[in-house]
């Protein structure tokens, strides 16, 4: 099958090796992590023409032996020579038993730049720390971008590409998918979303209530971008009629999160310059699962699914994304990256002055110089001349723009 380029990522890997650390690639399943790796091999062969690679997939019936720290130890060790310029890298790394003592021993013994990939979110986000202390740097895989999608896909760029988008989702798999085809892609996101239900979440956390874990999931999916809090869903819950404890659901949530599923963004007070730990908002690494749990026409809920896509691009160029919180309202995005900072509202269309104060005012309110934006769908973009200072972008091109020029 053809690799696409991702060359973000690689750019990424190729700047961090051999710099002492392991490169670990950590994200939701099939975002494409196994493929950025055979992507990286590539790239070895064409610029490290005296490397030695000893690239090993568990999925490969070839590496169906090596299912222990120590057998994994062995196979390497032996096709690594001592001072070689020497790469590992390992697709599925979790299926090898106490794969982390192979890896710190590579790791001290400077045997080797190891390159890994993992499947259990798990194992990569919570324990990840305690296995590797100190000795890794993790590189976050996303689903695909606007602009990936089009590439992918083999789209122009328009509104149809657009709103094709939105509804797909932007997971590399969908590419052997026709946007006509609804039926085949809820079922491809269903089987996606049932393997990091089943695997990532309900065998590894050991849950028993599966529904009641589904409902939570469903009601997030159907709250993105508001406020949630245990207390909320808890209520939720009680009114279905299903019993459950604030534990329970703050564990539930916790599960979404550690399986890179549906993440929290929390809330910066802009005034008080502090992030706030309660009602966090949350976002799916991939709107298209998002779009399968709430029945796929996304007509009612485009709002929703164009904050999420906004989300998504900003943690794709890198920023930190947190809900603004001000005296008067909120801003649906503050962006921050090293010494920079963005602030971005989204609305489906700029239809009445009501909306039009709501979102340029609560912007007009940060008395600051750094960026501001008010996305939406109105086919003109352009400034209003009442607040100057903040920028109006039509989706499309927001989703085109790269913020890390």
């Amino acid at each position: 099958m053809e690799l696409f380029p991702r060359p973000q990522y690689i750019e990424k890997i190729a700047g961090l090796i051999n710099r002492g650390m392991m490169l670990i690639l950590v994200g939701q399943r099939r975002v494409g992590k196994s493929k950025v790796l055979e992507l990286f091999k590539d790239w070895l062969s064409r610029n490290r023409h005296d490397a030695n690679v000893v690239y090993i997939n568990k999925e490969f019936q070839e590496f169906r032996d090596i299912v222990t720290a120590e057998q994994l130890y062995d196979y390497a060790v032996g096709r690594l020579p001592e001072g070689g310029d020497n790469y590992l890298l390992i697709d599925e790394v979790q299926d090898i038993e106490n794969y982390e003592n192979a890896l710190r021993s590579f790791h001290a013994e400077n045997r080797c730049q190891v390159i890994a990939t993992g499947s259990n979110a798990y194992i990569f986000s919570s324990e990840l720390g305690t296995r590797l202390s100190g000795r890794y740097i993790e590189i976050k895989i996303y689903n695909l971008s606007y602009l990936e999608f089009l590439r992918f896909h083999n789209m122009e760029d328009s509104d149809q590409s657009l709103i094709h988008y939105l509804s797909m989702g932007g997971l590399p798999g969908m590419l052997a998918f026709k946007p006509e085809e609804r039926s085949q892609i809820n079922d491809y996101l269903e089987g996606v979303y049932n393997t990091v239900l089943v695997k990532d979440i309900v065998s590894r956390e050991k849950v028993r209530n599966v529904t009641q874990l589904e409902n939570i999931v469903r009601y997030v999916a159907d709250n993105i971008g508001k406020p949630i809090s245990v207390a909320n869903i808890v209520r939720y819950m009680n009114s279905k009629g299903e019993k459950i404890s604030d534990e329970t659901v703050s564990n539930y949530l916790k599960y979404l999160n550690d399986a890179f599923l549906a993440i929290p963004i929390r809330r910066f007070d802009i005034h008080g310059k502090m992030l706030l730990e309660s009602n966090n908002r949350y976002y799916f690494s991939d709107h298209g699962i998002r779009n399968y749990l709430c029945g796929s026409d996304i007509r009612g809920s485009i709002e929703k699914v164009m904050e999420n896509v906004v989300w998504n691009h900003l943690r794709l160029q890198g920023f930190d994304v947190s809900v603004g919180i001000l005296r008067a309202g909120e801003i649906d995005f503050v962006a921050n990256k090293a010494d920079r900072r963005m602030y971005v509202q989204v609305t489906y269309l700029l239809a009445s002055d009501d909306t039009v104060r709501r979102e340029f005012g609560n912007l007009a309110a940060i008395k600051d110089n750094y960026p501001k934006f008010v996305v939406s769908m109105d086919p003109l973009s352009g400034g209003f001349g009442e607040y100057p200072g903040i920028e109006h972008v039509n989706l499309r091109d927001f989703l085109k723009t790269d913020f890390d020029v």
